[in-house]
């Protein structure tokens, strides 16, 4: 079918490689913008930059519409390399359930596509299953499209995931390794190279940026890092959500915000690039990982906790994947267990972050 545009939606096929050449994909982003994904295949598609309205590809226009749809790349290129990967998945792909994969927005939506499209490939490869990527409307939140079904699996945070358990009885699969080889991370807080805070104490009074609501390293963590020091939100001078790590950073960076706390891979980064200065690194906590909702039937949740656990980002599966070092789970996945959110899931509590209650013993919901 041809390429259409959902508001608030974009349902993109993972079957393409990254050839030395260019194409480029319409979605909306989570500001209500739409973006344009530009990777390595020869097409293009015309871009909306005032919000949706129409979507203008190969002389056709096609409308907006509420429901869910899809953009195949197949139809929007003739690429010789992009096609014989296609038609190698054709046969299983008549046969195959299609399963919606979800996400948390770390960076822009644009650099999150790219780099979980050639990953949900690998999926679609390992376990005989069609994942598609879908993004989260402005509306709604990853926990809430995971619980719901909208989406059958995930890469989440704690907190999305801790939300989606008690809500919704998500199930959690497997945690990100990182750099170190182990399944936690880090917050960092940050600021100016040229402030003049020197600790997280400092900030009472200030204006402090936070990522996504829904975001352990971008508002939970840091919630706990400013609780810790003696600050409540209301002995801030000013405080918003971003969105985003990146567009968190970014505030700082342009003098909107005085300090923020974010991802530790991306915040490692712009302090070495001199845009930014550490000001506090957290204790370590459960990395981002893989759910699953709990109607997905048992053989398919084993089928792709295998491929996850045999996920090799940085050995035999380098090469079909794009800035992977970037994510939070630079070298692969290991099994999780639900105890290990037992810490922030507290926090959430004691913050007032979670509207039900868990059961000491079970983490159920509680009326």
């Amino acid at each position: 079918m041809p390429g259409r545009l959902a508001t608030g939606l974009f349902v993109a096929s993972l079957s393409f490689s990254f050839a030395p050449t260019t194409w480029s994909m319409p979605f909306e982003d989570l500001s209500g913008e739409v973006a344009s994904v530009t990777s390595s295949l020869d097409t293009s598609v015309e871009t909306v930059a005032d919000g949706p309205s129409s979507i203008v590809n190969n002389n056709s226009v096609v409308q907006d519409t509420d429901e869910p749809v899809e953009i195949s790349l197949k139809e929007r290129t003739s690429i010789d390399a992009v096609n014989q990967m296609i038609d190698a998945n054709a046969a299983k792909s008549l046969k195959a359930e299609t399963y919606y994969f979800g996400f948390d927005l770390r960076g822009s939506p644009q650099e999150d596509a790219r780099q979980y499209l050639p990953f949900l490939d690998y999926l679609s490869r390992e376990t005989g299953y069609i994942f598609k990527l879908r993004f989260s409307s402005k509306h709604s939140t990853i926990a809430d499209d995971l619980g719901t079904g909208k989406t059958k699996f995930a890469a989440v945070g704690a907190v999305s995931f801790i939300q989606a358990r008690i809500k919704y009885g998500v199930t959690s699969l497997a945690r990100g390794i990182n750099p170190a080889g182990k399944s936690e991370y880090q917050s960092f807080i940050v600021a100016r190279p040229d402030s003049h805070f020197q600790r997280v104490a400092d900030l009472k009074g200030a204006r402090f940026a936070f990522g996504s609501e829904t975001s352990t390293q971008g508002h939970l963590i840091p919630r706990i890092i400013l609780a810790d020091n003696g600050i409540e939100l209301d002995e801030l001078a000013q405080y918003s959500y971003m969105g985003s790590h990146q567009k968190c950073a970014n505030a700082v960076i342009n003098g909107e915000f005085d300090a923020c706390g974010m991802q530790d891979t991306m915040a490692r980064s712009l302090i070495k690039q001199g845009f930014l200065r550490l000001l506090y690194r957290s204790n370590y906590y459960p990395s981002s990982g893989i759910a699953a909702n709990k109607d997905v039937p048992p053989e398919v949740v084993a089928a792709v906790t295998r491929a996850l656990v045999q996920f090799d980002p940085a050995g035999n599966d380098k090469d079909s994947l794009y800035e992977w070092q970037k994510t939070e789970m630079p070298n692969g996945f290991e099994i999780s267990k639900e105890r290990d959110y037992t810490k922030l899931a507290d926090w959430l509590e004691r913050l007032g972050l979670v509207t039900e209650r868990r059961s000491a013993k079970s983490g159920e919901q509680n009326p």
